[in-house]
This record gives C-alpha cells, sequence and structure tokens, in this order.
C-alpha cells in the first residue's frame, strides 16, 4: 500500500454524535464529565487512546475547539501530529503542537497560514491548493515515514475520509447516551448520497470486536471492506 494503513478512532454518543451540540461552546471532551452516568466510565475512552497508533491526525477546526490557540507549551510525546487546517491554529496553537509532538506535520491549502513564520526543527507542511487527502496520505508515508495513523477529526472531514474510500479500519467507543439534534456532528458528515449508482461509496464493515466495557461502555472495532 502506498499511502499508510488507518483508523477511524472516536468517542460517539449511541445515536452517533461526536459533540454535545451544533455550537463551539458544546464539546464531549467539556460536557461528558459533569452527566452523571456518562462520566463515571469517560476514562475508558482516554486509556484506550493511549494505545492508538504513534501517528495521529486532526483538524485545526476540532483542536482550535478544545483551546489549543491558548495553552501553556506540553511536555513532548512520543506521538507525532498531522494536523488539517486552513485558517482555525493561530501562532501559539502551531507551536503548542511543536512542543507536543516528535514530527508535527501541517495540511493546509492556505498560503499565509502562521505556520509559515515559524521555524521548529520538527515542523513540517504539507501544502497543497486544493485538499487532497490521499495524496496527503501518501506523503506522510514517502516522506515522513509513516506506516500507520489515527483518524481522529471532525464529521466533514470524517466524511471525505469515507468516499474517498481511506479508511481501513473503524474504532469506536460508545458512550452511554443519547444527544439528538439535527444540525449536532455525527461520526460521519459531509455530502448525502442521492441516487443507487451511489452506492458504492458506502463503507461497509465487518466487525472484528465488540467489547462491553464499565458503566454501560462499549468498545467495536471493524474492519473497512473496501
Amino acid at each position: 500500500m502506498d499511502r499508510p494503513i488507518t483508523t477511524l478512532f472516536m468517542l460517539m454518543s449511541v445515536d452517533g454524535k461526536i459533540s454535545t451540540g451544533a455550537t463551539d461552546d458544546l464539546d464531549v471532551d467539556k460536557d461528558f464529565p459533569q452527566i452523571a452516568g456518562v462520566s463515571e466510565g469517560l476514562h475508558q475512552y482516554y486509556e484506550i487512546e493511549q494505545t492508538t497508533d504513534l501517528w495521529t491526525l486532526n483538524s485545526g477546526r476540532v483542536q482550535a475547539k478544545i483551546g489549543v490557540n491558548t495553552k501553556t507549551m506540553p511536555n513532548r510525546t512520543p506521538v507525532s501530529f498531522v494536523v488539517i487546517d486552513n485558517k482555525h491554529l493561530n501562532e501559539n496553537g502551531i507551536k503548542y503542537f511543536c512542543a507536543l509532538s516528535k514530527m508535527f506535520v501541517l495540511i493546509t491549502s492556505n498560503a499565509k497560514h502562521p505556520a509559515f513564520n515559524i521555524e521548529e526543527d520538527n515542523l513540517h507542511i504539507i501544502y497543497q491548493e486544493e485538499l487532497a487527502l490521499k495524496n496527503a496520505l501518501i506523503k506522510l508515508k514517502s516522506e515522513y515515514g509513516c506506516e500507520r495513523i489515527t483518524i481522529q477529526t471532525g464529521g466533514t472531514l470524517n466524511g471525505l475520509f469515507l468516499r474517498e474510500k481511506l479508511f481501513d479500519y473503524v474504532d469506536i467507543v460508545v458512550a452511554p447516551v443519547l444527544i439528538g439534534g439535527k444540525d449536532t456532528s455525527t461520526l460521519i458528515d459531509g455530502e448525502s448520497l442521492f441516487t443507487q449508482k451511489e452506492l458504492s461509496k458506502l463503507g461497509v464493515l465487518k466487525l472484528q470486536e465488540c467489547v462491553i466495557l464499565e458503566n454501560s461502555y462499549l468498545r467495536l472495532r471493524y474492519e473497512v471492506i473496501h
């Protein structure tokens, strides 16, 4: 394979929501710890997250939402981070990821992104006039040695990965809560299908493992059948 093996790893509600609402003020990382019946088992998601790939891909919008643009500099980890971003990360957010990452790769279509003003030994930028996910993944493997990567982006980007057949595995932790709301982000958002001819764009899954966790949480692991 000319690109890394990918795994979509996410925390979602029983009805497939990956946020608690439709505004940036609402977020599962901030809100789930406050909800009785949900908070008690939340630690299991973060513990599983620590066992995922040493390369992880995120979106700038999600990272800005959780506050990296104002956070103090963290200690370095053995994980290499890839972030797709055009306008959400500021210089502090970029420096935060440089401090956190073994290698930090920014994928952007913004020629004036603040990352271009920063000089860090572990900062690398993949510039594309238009986002091309497969080409970016190929470059991550050929130029940076990325063999496996965990995808943790928002619903819209997850939808692009799905439609371009770029998911190999899906690893989902299901929290015991129903959220609802047609404008609340789900595991896979993006453009809907309209004709039966488009059914080839679906992602058919083969169950590998279903684990009943504590406090009514579930872990579902699938292989994506292309």
